[in-house]
């Protein structure tokens, strides 16, 4: 597609999308706003309301496209899924690499719009030939742990409003502009369509009798407690459990066909030195592949390691830990960094002492 000076705005109604459209704005581009319908918590559909006051405010056309099917298929039925195989489901990273910013795209073919655009807090910098997501100036809000996956066809068309600003002058900007109600929305927390308590969503939504009461084991494999089912523990957890020995235990291994959570009181048992990633996506291979200097972290806000990453003969990238690392559970993400650069990611299938 030809360059022109159309963007297509992904709008959720909140505070980052309605700022993003009017700094697009004010830069001269041809803004268009468009609002997925992913999932709504109890039929609340106030978020399209307020995307498309935003948009009549601005004089801008706005879209709502129904993606709900899509997004159950995709995302909520894998996030389940991966919990009853034991593992640890990453929706925000999946959605955002392979549903939210793809579609983006593809709509904004239709429409013969070039740009995109969202109001991610993240930056994009052009290296050696190579477009790459970058860490935005907010650390707090800083969201490039999320994006490891997207392909050249979308870096090179995005536009990232926000990368260079704090969630606070974010807010001061739509106070300033009249935009009352962005200003003083709450940020979202944690997965959209069970923000707080992901273990009542997997009761509601998993097969009916594949949640029940099991035992806790320790390392020696003697039993020291029932929890209320596997696929409500994550390895590395240590807070929750509803089993108190006068120590600190931490969640080693899960074993979904005997619904068998195993239990360490020592962090150093659950530490690993080697990782092997699957669905990978790197942007570009001679700048992360057989490298001393990369990064990699496996949680959003902790844990940055020095890693060296190699491409194995069945298409895995095996990851060679330079220190051990703890709480790594399968299913993860991991992404890779070379200081504020994200180099690549995928998804964590093992990992090894």
């Amino acid at each position: 597609m030809d360059t022109n000076n159309k963007v297509l705005l992904g709008m959720s109604g909140g505070t980052d999308s309605s700022v993003a459209a009017l700094l697009l704005q004010d830069a001269g581009y041809e803004v268009t706003g468009i609002t997925f319908r992913f999932y709504e918590k109890n039929d609340d559909t106030e978020y399209l309301d307020d995307a498309q006051d935003l948009c009549k405010r601005l004089h801008i056309p706005h879209i709502v496209y129904d993606a709900r099917k899509a997004f159950k298929e995709k995302i909520i039925r894998y996030f389940i899924s991966e919990y009853m195989a034991g593992r640890t489901p990453v929706p925000c990273t999946l959605c955002n690499n392979f549903l939210k910013w793809p579609l983006l795209r593809d709509m904004a073919d239709k429409l013969n719009i070039f740009y995109l655009a969202t109001g991610h807090y993240v930056k994009k910098n052009f290296i050696g030939k190579h477009w790459h997501i970058s860490c935005g100036a907010d650390r707090d809000k800083d969201q490039s742990f999320f994006l490891w996956g997207l392909p050249q066809d979308i870096l090179e068309r995005m536009l990232l409003p926000l990368g260079e600003l704090t969630k606070t002058r974010v807010r001061e900007i739509a106070a300033e502009r009249g935009f009352l109600k962005a200003a003083k929305k709450k940020d979202s927390l944690g997965v959209c369509f069970c923000p707080m308590d992901y273990r009542t969503f997997l009761k509601e939504h998993a097969p009916h009798g594949s949640i029940a009461p099991g035992h806790f084991y320790d390392t020696d494999g003697k039993i020291i407690g029932t929890h209320e089912g596997y696929p409500f523990y994550t390895v590395g957890q240590r807070r929750g459990l509803g089993i108190n020995l006068n120590k600190a235990l931490f969640v080693k291994d899960i074993f979904p066909r005997e619904n068998k959570v195993v239990l360490s009181g020592s962090l150093q048992d659950l530490e690993k030195n080697e990782i092997c990633l699957k669905d990978w996506n790197i942007t570009n291979p001679a700048a992360l592949l057989e490298k001393d200097d990369v990064i990699i972290k496996i949680r959003y806000r902790k844990q940055a390691n020095r890693c060296t990453v190699h491409l194995t003969e069945d298409n895995q990238l095996r990851v060679e830990l330079h220190e051990p690392l703890a709480s790594v559970a399968s299913g993860q993400a991991a992404a890779f960094y070379r200081k504020d650069i994200v180099l690549g990611g995928g998804i964590i299938e093992a990992a090894f002492p």
